[in-house]
């Protein structure tokens, strides 16, 4: 079993090319599987059965894991079966027809434009106080994931054109444009950047030890500058990306577009993640419907 698991993420590392962070998802959650499968005699990934798998959820639901961790161990076996049906270790996928249990769907509370200009308003010329706004800025020009935001390289940036090259999920690469204000932030940031431990090392953001950043580290920055700066909000990478993705669809209305921008691969992500108030809705609504128009 021990084995396997190397396998998969070896595969999911480089064929795939997941993040480490989904990486380990996956595996923390496989591992937490295999005790409580061996009780039921499963001593193989391989030899793996629907029914056995129907009473593992069933045994972790009973544990009070929620319906959004039920969910990830599902798509962690859902994976793992892909994999050895793919490598012709079993005919089929066990885990591929069952469903996890429902989970509602909750946003995250938003930032708004005057939060955002408070959060970025940092001052000083130390460098790590430059790097930071700079990480923050590019995150809120461009939406970038926290993964797609540390694996960033120099390389990736074209400060002329106004873009930045992104690999999101799936190894999927795309061309992002960039906001005057960060671009500016970012040749502060250049001037200032260290030189890294390792001379071959490209990394645009590094630690204060010359090494690339780490996602724990961008985590702690951004909530200590959301409290340093009185946001008024609980400040995280994934919330930036939200508000980019909110403050567009806001201002143009234009799905598909935050939807290329974001890297989402189905439009109804991005309807869930980027919400719209009622109140614009209904001024939309009221501007294009031709019931709506008043004579």
């Amino acid at each position: 079993m021990v084995d396997t698991l190397a396998r998969f993420e070896r595969y999911l590392r480089s064929e795939r090319q997941y993040s480490p962070h989904t990486c380990r998802n996956y595996l923390r959650e496989l591992e937490r599987c295999a005790p409580l499968l061996r009780e039921q005699g499963m001593d193989r990934w391989q030899r793996v059965t629907l029914e056995q798998l129907q009473a593992l959820l069933a045994k972790l639901h009973r544990r009070g894991l929620s319906p959004r961790s039920l969910a990830l161990t599902l798509s962690a076996l859902r994976q793992l079966g892909e994999f050895l049906v793919l490598c012709g270790e079993m005919e089929q996928n066990p885990a591929k027809h069952l469903s996890a249990p429902k989970q509602g769907k909750p946003l995250p509370k938003n930032l708004d434009v005057d939060q955002m200009d408070q959060l970025l308003s940092l001052e000083g010329q130390d460098p790590l106080v430059i790097r930071d706004r700079t990480m923050m800025e590019l995150l809120y020009s461009s939406g970038l994931r926290l993964a797609e935001l540390v694996s960033l390289d120099l390389a990736d940036l074209d400060l002329n054109e106004r873009q930045v090259r992104v690999t999101g999920k799936g190894g999927k690469t795309r061309l992002l444009p960039v906001t005057t204000t960060a671009v500016a932030c970012l040749k502060l940031w250049l001037c200032c950047r260290p030189q890294p431990l390792d001379p071959d090392d490209g990394a645009l953001f590094l630690s204060s030890r010359g090494k690339r950043i780490s996602h724990r580290s961008v985590q702690a920055r951004m909530a200590k500058w959301g409290m340093e700066q009185s946001v008024g909000a609980r400040v995280h990478p994934h919330k930036l990306r939200h508000a980019f993705a909110t403050h567009m669809l806001e201002s143009s209305g234009d799905l598909r577009a935050v939807q290329e921008l974001l890297g989402h691969a189905n439009l109804s992500t991005t309807q869930v993640y980027t919400h719209l108030d009622f109140q614009h809705l209904a001024e939309v609504y009221d501007q294009a419907h031709p019931r709506a128009k008043k004579s």
